[in-house]
């Protein structure tokens, strides 16, 4: 899927989360645009997201088709209540530290090495 076939979309909720701002400080450094769904005031993208993960977990990050609310493909399947934190799953992250979240947009093309 080329990069022009593909977007980021961030499930998050509007209240603080240490694991959201450490994805905002990647957006920010590579000035990557992304969609954002409050979970917190979308009861069908807070489903999405326990049907996903098994838990509440934010910030979820997908990549879709543009305009898309869904993975492009299907994410890898996490094991029954285990945590999703960190792990790549394909399209989609979940509470990930910066390293993988940079490790993760690397693979999918939105960043490059040498782009710091």
């Amino acid at each position: 899927m080329s990069d022009q076939q593909k977007e980021l979309v961030v499930y998050t909720r509007s209240t603080f989360c240490p694991y959201q701002r450490r994805a905002d400080r990647v957006f920010e450094k590579y000035n990557l645009p992304h969609r954002t769904i409050l979970i917190n005031q979308d009861p069908e993208a807070e489903q999405r997201v326990l049907n996903w993960t098994g838990f509440k977990s934010v910030p979820t990050i997908i990549v879709a088709r543009p305009g898309e609310v869904v993975p492009y493909e299907e994410p890898a399947p996490l094991e029954k209540g285990k945590s999703p934190r960190g792990i790549d799953r394909g399209s989609m992250i979940t509470e990930a530290t910066e390293e993988q979240l940079e490790a993760w947009l690397r693979k999918h093309g939105f960043i490059e090495n040498g782009n710091e």
